[in-house]
């Protein structure tokens, strides 16, 4: 059976695209794969040449030390706490915040709300380098540095979210409010009962995206963060790592059990994610 040249072409052009994307998958999986393997591996296995993609041996007490640490003072436990805390109290407020002002300037009619918006997009052009010394004069001025709140208050809030839920809040029916307002539901009802129900898929991603973002923020918890206390996963990653006598194995181990949150954050709402969280309702 021969195959005619146009055919052929089809063919090429159909399996080009796969192709592409498999070697994408393997670019991103390889990585991780190799952080996995490593955290079983003993400590001088970790970078042989040839790399083993099997162990010779599983050495779990990798991660025994990967909580415990170098120092055997189980920081980590405390870390992972500070870090779930803060990503859960950011994540939140973001959602919360971001849908309530992404309902005032859709759904509320005032002079000057396009130029509060575009001033609002505006704030993302700037990088988080240019406002991180003010933010941190700040919170020193508020006495909240070294403190959960100094964690959280100053990046509760972002350009992006506020963004992410305006767009989709454009695409809830004026109709459904104004029947609601008269029936008599106050603006805080309307909310809770028609706006966030209606846009929770992208409420949902929105909320995987600032969990990851700030799960995996260094900078902010850097500057304003002193004492053992208040120190987030990031801190205690970068603190193993300048250890003098690094376990390499045992560093992949923290590697591999600051991702478990991530994965499981993923997984859990990935219908949102995957399916129904993509933004569909951009308007201007």
């Amino acid at each position: 059976m021969q195959i005619s040249a146009g055919q052929l072409q089809k063919n090429i052009r159909l399996i080009i695209p796969f192709v592409v994307l498999i070697l994408f998958a393997v670019a991103i999986l390889v990585p991780i794969v190799f952080m996995l393997i490593s955290s079983v591996k003993h400590p001088l296995d970790v970078f042989e040449f040839p790399f083993r993609w099997i162990p010779r041996r599983l050495h779990f007490y990798n991660y025994m030390q990967a909580i415990a640490g170098n120092d055997q003072k189980y920081y980590f436990i405390r870390n992972t706490f500070n870090s779930l805390f803060m990503a859960g109290a950011i994540m939140c407020l973001n959602v919360l915040m971001a849908s309530a002002a992404g309902y005032g300037l859709t759904k509320f009619r005032f002079k000057g709300r396009q130029v509060v918006f575009v001033l609002i997009l505006a704030t993302m052009m700037i990088p988080f380098e240019t406002i991180m010394i003010p933010l941190l004069m700040l919170t020193i001025r508020l006495r909240i540095q070294d403190s959960y709140m100094g964690l959280i208050f100053p990046i509760m809030l972002t350009a992006f979210a506020v963004f992410l839920m305006r767009q989709s809040i454009l695409t809830v029916p004026d109709d459904y409010i104004d029947s609601a307002r008269i029936d008599g539901a106050g603006e805080l009802r309307i909310f809770f009962s028609i706006i966030f129900p209606s846009v929770r898929p992208t409420a949902v991603t929105l909320a995987i995206l600032v969990f990851r973002e700030a799960w995996d923020n260094l900078i902010w918890p850097l500057i304003v963060v002193q004492s053992e206390k208040y120190k987030t996963l990031p801190l205690y990653i970068i603190r193993f790592l300048d250890e003098k006598y690094a376990n390499e194995a045992a560093l992949m181990a923290v590697a591999v059990l600051a991702t478990v949150p991530i994965f499981v954050l993923f997984f859990a709402f990935s219908r949102y994610f995957i399916g129904e969280g993509i933004l569909t309702g951009a308007k201007g």
